[in-house]
């Protein structure tokens, strides 16, 4: 084949490549040779000279496809309106297959032809030109698709969807429907306007899409009435997730999947959407319940629908608000915080897994977990009472991390811990629980208590991660301390060791606290004079620790020491542990069975008050005795006959023991904590903004001290006026409700 131009007979060719074009386009057989040869003969009629003959072919064309069509049409009215879906879709199938194979037929046409004189994409997008201009040309494939639009798809249109509505209704019912005839003349009206670069679906949704979805939210509104009046509410939402799961199903059967969300949505709508009122109401005794099947249910209805599970969730939080506060109200019996955490745990972990098998973890859920576990964890008698809930959970982690807790594992411990993290995060008061957590921790260190220094350690690491360095420094730094000590008694008694002819007498260890990191009060220690067994001990570690640390004081703290006492006096040996107030009082009588009360006070130089104190420990174990109360007049005397069924037992000391006071003054210490928390925060962010509003510094204050306590806006008020006297900040002139930075 020559690609030179030359001159061609245009109607000789025609004649010759029309026979072709209708085998092309009927799906017939075309031998190659044929093929290629109308191939050439396409390329010379555009070729053509003295003048290409492209434009004539084209037209040609189109009259060819307008003629074809219009017989096909015909073909399908002839059949009769009960046959008229299958016999279109039999020539829809045979056309549109023809179609593609002709386009490639005219491949040079469209290249050099038809492409050309196309809009660009850019004139389509910035030009303002509309994709429909009817003077543009097609390329033969499209014109053959746009044909068929005009000729078969317009003339046809109602009673296509007449019949196709038909079949979908009969499908709603159960009878047999030709699944592929009705896809394909569905999918037809979509395939005809595939090349269209903007809005191709529009043919689609304009003839089928947006009838069909009115036709189906007909259908449903009118099944919907039908099943709530014949049904209960449990019954009526598991037919309706039927109908919506058939109607999915339905709609991937015939539809184009740009239809599935569409009539999908408007099923919702019709059969949720619409009895919302009916749905939430039965909500209440769903939850109430705890019906998993019917809540579930609910929640695959309402979640789809705008707004729908603001009812729902709202039954949900307060339910396990209720039950949350059931739990913890009515606590009684001696282990009142532990089972303070494990109910509310019990609540917890009940509602996580209801919310995670029933509403598949939502995010709206789990918030309202969260909102309900706090309101029962932070739960006040009145808003003059304090929250128990962080001195419970300290006493809990007491009690846990203490030596009497036996029997628990490692893992087992470690549960546990991560537990109380669970409880703790609900806390609005962490700070009261810091407090209480550091004086509980200082005892279990000072005394020896600790059940594991390991898991001690994992709880601070957990606090940690929970609330931030900041929030655990201070237990960190006991911790330092207790090694730092461990290594100083080495030291000591490497040190006593090197020295000749020194002999202590006693065995001796001493742990040395950071006064900062420690919740020990130095303040009103009792005046007190240590044996004389101890005086070379410590006068020996006061000139080892200033050898050590030039310039450092020791203040010792008596009241938190402790001793054990060999008892020989009776019948078999004891050894006793007890606090170093009532070792003092007990080696008084190493030259004396009977001592008096002034006697006992000369020799300690105890405040009458706690030798009253410590004496009567003593009487109440019964290792010494006197007639009556004590007082300042009282004679004691060492009982000589004292027996215990255990040779080695241990005397609790005053200190060790919780008291009403203590627990005051730990909320007094919290309270004045807070106020300089406070203080802090509101010249940090007046630092940062100079000149701010009253109600704007407020939110920002109560915003940046949320993680660590709810403070009350009257103390944020008080706290802004103790400012202005230290004259941190001012009032602006203009306005009294603005303030200030002038520090």
């Amino acid at each position: 084949m020559s690609l030179k131009p030359r001159k061609v007979d245009f109607d000789a060719t025609w004649t010759t490549l029309l026979e072709t074009v209708k085998g092309v386009v009927t799906c017939a057989k075309v031998d190659r040779a044929t093929w290629n040869d109308r191939f050439s003969d396409v390329y010379a009629l555009c070729v053509a000279c003295p003048d290409p003959l492209s434009d004539r072919l084209y037209t040609e064309t189109k009259k060819f496809l307008e003629n074809h069509v219009s017989t096909l049409f015909q073909k399908v009215q002839g059949n009769g309106e009960e046959n008229c879906l299958s016999t279109y879709h039999k020539h829809w199938e045979e056309y549109s297959k023809g179609s593609g194979y002709l386009n490639q037929l005219y491949g040079y046409l469209n290249t050099t032809y038809i492409k050309k004189q196309k809009y660009t994409d850019a004139d389509l997008s910035y030009g303002g030109i509309s994709t429909d201009t009817a003077d543009q040309l097609l390329e033969i494939g499209e014109l053959a698709l746009d044909t068929w639009k005009r000729l078969m798809i317009e003339p046809l249109k109602e009673t296509l969807l007449k019949l196709i509505l038909n079949e979908v209704a009969r499908d709603r019912v159960g009878e047999l429907v030709n699944q592929t005839v009705v896809h394909g003349v569905i999918n037809s009206f979509v395939n005809v306007q595939e090349y269209k670069r903007k809005h191709p679906l529009m043919l689609y949704e304009e003839l089928l899409e947006t009838p069909y979805k009115l036709e189906t939210g007909a259908h449903y509104r009118q099944e919907a009435a039908k099943l709530k009046d014949e049904h209960s509410c449990s019954d009526y939402m598991e037919k309706v997730i039927t109908r919506l799961d058939n109607e999915d199903f339905r709609s991937r059967k015939f539809l184009h999947p740009s239809s599935y969300n569409k009539i999908t949505h408007e099923c919702q709508q019709r059969m949720v959407a619409d009895h919302l009122q009916f749905l939430h109401g039965e909500c209440k005794d769903m939850v109430k319940q705890e019906r998993r099947r019917d809540l579930s249910n609910m929640y695959k209805l309402l979640k789809p629908i705008h707004g729908g599970l603001g009812v729902l969730i709202q039954e949900v939080e307060g339910h396990i608000k209720q039950t949350g506060l059931e739990a913890v109200k009515s606590l009684k019996g001696d282990n009142v915080p532990g089972q303070f955490v494990e109910s509310m745990l019990e609540v917890h972990q009940k509602y996580t897994e209801l919310i995670q098998g029933v509403f598949h973890s939502d995010q709206q859920f789990v918030g309202a977990l969260d909102k309900a576990c706090a309101a029962a964890i932070n739960f006040k008698q009145s808003a003059k009472h304090l929250c128990k809930s962080p001195e419970m959970l300290s006493k809990y982690c007491d009690n846990l991390l203490k030596k009497s807790s036996k029997g628990v594992s490692e893992s087992e411990m470690d549960d546990k811990l991560s537990n109380c993290i669970t409880v703790f995060k609900y806390l609005d008061d962490k700070d009261v629980f810091q407090r209480f957590y550091s004086r509980m921790l200082a005892k279990r260190l000072i005394y020896g208590q600790s059940a594991s220094m390991d898991a001690e350690e994992a709880m601070i690491n957990k606090l940690k991660q929970a609330c931030g360095y900041e929030f655990t420094n201070k237990l960190h730094r006991m911790f330092t301390d207790v090694s730092i000590s461990t290594s100083l008694n080495k030291e000591f008694l490497d040190f006593i060791q090197s020295k000749e002819n020194v002999e202590l007498g006693v065995n001796f260890s001493i742990m040395v606290l950071q006064a900062g990191a420690w919740p020990i009060g130095q303040s009103n220690l009792p005046s007190f004079s240590i044996p004389q067994e101890l005086e070379k001990s410590v006068q020996m570690f006061e000139a080892f620790y200033n050898v050590k640390y030039s310039g450092r004081k020791l203040t010792w703290l008596h009241n938190f020491c402790s001793a054990e006492l060999k008892f020989n006096h009776l019948k078999r040996p004891y050894f006793v542990t007890m606090g170093s107030f009532q070792m003092a009082i007990l080696l008084l009588f190493n030259s004396s069975d009977i001592l008096t009360f002034h006697d006992i006070r000369e020799n300690t130089n105890l405040p009458e008050k706690e030798l009253i104190k410590q004496l009567q420990t003593l009487i109440d174990t019964k290792i010494v005795s006197t007639e009556g109360e004590v007082t300042s007049c009282s004679c004691i005397s060492l009982n000589l006959g004292y027996t215990n069924k255990r040779t080695k037992f241990k005397i609790t000391t005053a200190i060790q023991k919780d008291s009403s006071q203590e627990v005051e003054q730990t909320h007094n210490a919290v309270e004045e904590d807070r106020k300089m928390y406070l203080q802090a925060a509101i010249v940090r962010i007046m630092k940062a903004r100079k000149i701010l509003k009253h109600a704007m510094l407020i939110q920002e204050v109560i915003s940046q001290s949320r993680a660590r306590f709810a403070p009350s806006v009257p103390m944020i008020k008080k706290c802004i006026e103790s400012l202005i006297d230290k004259s941190y900040l001012e009032r602006t002139a203009n306005s009294s409700d603005e303030y200030s930075y002038i520090a």
